[in-house]
């Protein structure tokens, strides 16, 4: 685990830096395709679709990997997006860039197969730690991928793209040579029916025990779709902040979670169990949109911002959690539907709280806040009923001790 530990990091890290290189630069090249004067449709539809594949596909390449081995499926997932970014780069017309994403949505198992390698490699009491470390990587990346695509993409529109699929090639190269892998293959189980990718997901719905356990997790990624919705909006609104200070103000935020995941997430698991660090983590973050909602010079907002950054605590203790609700044969499986989960909220809730923000705008702008505290209360009593078995209380209540 020495070893292993920092390579999947490493790799979280230089795949988000991949992922987020293309963002600033996208609508310029759909412009450049297209010849569009508006393409806001254009990145819709490259958004919904990249998130419907992995919906679809993400629970079925998690089995797999139960299957196969975790290391050949995030080869495969890596040669699938480095392709992809290929595509991105050299596209000239519109259906090889829907080509493009849509086989990097089937093929976007990172993230899933990352949270199985580390359940593989990680003790129960230390899982919410090494989640958390696996989140602020990803924060990491996702912070500075977007500063260096806006950079690149100011030489060239294509240059951002170039430098995402080399830097997906060196974490192929990274895993193909020093990445162990964590699971047997276990062939004997493949057979055509493997390959159905509602399978996985029958195979979820139909246990009681794990409908809580995704629902919270379909529930609290919906609720981080509003932060990137209406945060520009309701500070434009409120605030009159420019671009700098919409910037500024996710940068810091950004920065803020990806300290609390990687240095507080574990010891509030350890200290309090997952339950509550859970429930900890919603208290904070509906303390500071509690802020936010009133909130009438911007200073309060940065003020209130680490605290709202204490609510990602919670998140790798819910992972932490999850991963005791299956066995290990089915670990790549569920964390590939929990992966489809967040993938289904964020198709649907950023249509939704843009609608909802454009009803309160005229009205109360810091109202989107109330929202979202009230949909962390449901998530609160949803967290409250996830049952532990009686191993899971007796380790807390010593831990406690």
């Amino acid at each position: 685990m020495t070893r292993s530990l920092p390579l999947i990091l490493m790799t979280v890290v230089l795949d988000a830096i991949g992922i987020g290189l293309i963002f600033p630069i996208l609508p310029s090249l759909l412009h450049d395709v297209t010849h569009a004067s508006d393409v806001t449709a254009y990145i819709g539809i490259l958004m919904a679709l990249y998130a419907a594949m992995q919906f679809l596909f993400s629970p079925l390449l998690g089995a797999l990997g139960d299957r196969l081995g975790r290391r050949p499926i995030l080869l495969m997932s890596l040669a699938g997006a480095m392709i992809n970014y290929l595509f991105l780069a050299y596209a000239s017309s519109l259906w090889l860039l829907l080509l493009g994403r849509a086989l990097a949505g089937l093929t976007s198992a990172n993230t899933s197969v990352a949270a199985a390698y580390i359940t593989d490699i990680s003790p129960e009491e230390t899982r919410a730690k090494h989640f958390g470390l696996l989140n602020a990587m990803f924060g990491m990346g996702f912070i500075a991928g977007p500063v260096l695509g806006g950079l690149l993409g100011d030489h060239w529109v294509r240059l951002p793209f170039i430098a995402a699929a080399a830097l997906t090639g060196l974490n192929f190269i990274l895993c193909f040579f020093a990445l162990p892998e964590t699971r047997a293959p276990d062939r004997d189980k493949i057979d055509l029916a493997t390959f159905n990718p509602l399978r996985p997901l029958r195979w979820a719905l139909g246990m009681k025990d794990l409908l809580p356990l995704i629902l919270i997790f379909f529930l609290f990624s919906g609720l981080d779709e509003a932060y990137g919705t209406c945060w520009a909006l309701w500070g434009s609104d409120t605030f009159q902040w420019n671009g700098f200070w919409i910037g500024l103000s996710l940068g810091a935020y950004g920065v803020c979670q990806t300290l609390a995941q990687a240095f507080l997430a574990g010891p509030a698991a350890k200290l309090l169990g997952e339950r509550k660090a859970i429930l900890t983590g919603i208290a904070c973050a509906c303390a500071a949109l509690g802020v936010f909602a009133f909130a009438t010079q911007g200073w309060m907002v940065f003020a209130a911002m680490p605290v709202l950054a204490l609510g990602g605590i919670g998140i790798p203790a819910l992972q932490s959690l999850a991963t005791r609700k299956v066995g290990e044969a089915e670990q790549g499986q569920f964390q590939g539907v929990l992966q489809s989960a967040v993938a289904l909220a964020s198709i649907g809730a950023p249509l939704a709280f843009a609608s909802l923000y454009l009803s309160l705008r005229m009205v109360w702008p810091g109202a989107i806040w109330l929202t979202v505290i009230a949909l962390y209360g449901m998530g609160a009593q949803l967290v409250l009923r996830v049952g532990f078995d009686a191993k899971d209380e007796s380790r807390i209540s010593s831990r406690n001790r």
